[in-house]
């Protein structure tokens, strides 16, 4: 793999992680606006990865409130899929929280989405509720998945582990 950047996320990046978001969620997206709006909210941080050529391969977005974080988006490109890169902003998106003193993280994923469970499941995040009808295109449920105390050994033992592995591919953060 080419090495790579995870870098804040900007104005001038919304038109290409747009192109993305259309991409995965052809009928039921976020506007451009949505992305302008969270990038002026305090309480949120967003990334992308970029290659050499400083195109978007992938992107994240988390809320901090108070203890808790709120992963409110992921998404990777479907050509660069299964090259670690939602683990790399995941990894990011933790790191995070340990500046911030946050102690869990949560996010909702469609139940139909296996893949992505198995992933946030590898990160140690559990499934602890349901919400009904979530996801307007199909009225699909989302799973709720929260993290034990990110401050606890199991946790940080486990995201230690897979942070070495990573540390494998060529990344760099800005």
């Amino acid at each position: 793999m080419e090495p790579i950047k995870v870098v804040k996320m900007t104005g001038d990046d919304v038109d290409e992680v747009f192109q993305i978001e259309e991409l995965i969620h052809p009928e039921h997206h976020w506007s451009k606006d949505s992305f302008y709006n969270e990038l002026a909210n305090n309480l949120a941080s967003y990334y992308c990865v970029k290659d050499t050529s400083d195109k978007i391969l992938a992107y994240i977005g988390c809320w901090h409130i108070i203890e808790e974080a709120h992963i409110t988006s992921l998404a990777v490109h479907p050509d660069y899929r299964r090259k670690q890169l939602a683990q790399i902003l995941i990894i990011k998106a933790i790191e995070d929280c340990y500046k911030d003193m946050i102690k869990y993280v949560t996010l909702e994923v469609r139940e139909s989405n296996t893949e992505a469970i198995s992933l946030y499941e590898k990160f140690l995040f559990e499934t602890i509720g349901m919400r009904k009808n979530y996801y307007q295109d199909n009225g699909e449920n989302a799973l709720i998945m929260f993290t034990q105390n990110i401050w606890y050994d199991t946790f940080k033992n486990n995201f230690k582990d897979i942070k070495n592995k990573i540390n494998k591919v060529l990344v760099s953060y800005d």
